[in-house]
């Protein structure tokens, strides 16, 4: 019987290497990758079953990346594998299209069966997060309760290059757009969030996930 085909996107190689020998009993993983854009192009490529990624990735988070990842492949599988015990985090991925939401230190007993729902078209939410997040869902119209949701993609692309410390030049040549559309995109977000200066854009990003510390 052919096993199902996973991707792996975490800059943790520690942690890579512990999923690795969670799945091999049961998968085939055929690739890792360390970064979200390194994730879209793994994935067109290689077409996995079912991706499994972390949020917090350089270049472009998980999230973004699966926004990407659904225009060129709306059936897209992916389970977040993540540390993020965030109500707003799990809510944000689903919404964005994620099947599976499983904290780091719960994969051992979580992330296969994770897997194993993503497979069947089954969303499978951590067992520490699943009633919050559903409560949020149920009382929450979609996006009233985060900030992050304000803002498109590309600009959620652009902030976190720019958290990264990435110069408006430098992501211009990233993106293929012009320095100035950085700038405008900047200046727009800053206005959509009530911040008045790239110190407070760069706070913002890192409160709310897009970036790293």
């Amino acid at each position: 019987m052919k096993r199902p085909r996973v991707l792996l996107a975490d800059d943790h190689r520690m942690v890579a290497e512990g999923v690795k020998s969670l799945l091999s009993p049961e998968f085939d993983l055929i690739g890792v990758v360390e970064d979200g854009r390194t994730l879209i192009a793994a994935a067109k490529e290689l077409r996995p079953d079912v991706i499994v990624a972390d949020i917090t990735m350089p270049h472009l988070n998980g999230i973004e990346a699966l926004v990407q990842l659904q225009k060129d492949n709306p059936k897209v599988r992916v389970v977040f594998l993540t540390m993020h015990r965030n109500v707003a985090y799990a809510r944000r991925a689903l919404e964005a299209g994620a099947l599976g939401y499983v904290l780091k230190h719960s994969a051992p007993a979580e992330l296969v069966t994770a897997i194993h729902a993503a497979l069947k078209g089954q969303t499978y939410i951590t067992l520490a997060l699943s009633g919050e997040v559903l409560r949020a869902i149920r009382d929450e119209p979609q996006g009233t309760t985060d900030p992050v949701a304000k803002l498109t993609p590309r600009q959620r692309e652009i902030l976190q290059l720019l958290a990264e410390g990435r110069s408006a030049k430098e992501i211009a040549d990233t993106l293929g757009i012009s320095a100035r559309t950085v700038e405008f995109h900047k200046y727009t977000m800053m206005e959509a969030l009530g911040l008045h200066n790239s110190a407070e854009l760069l706070h913002f990003a890192i409160k709310h996930g897009i970036v790293a510390i």
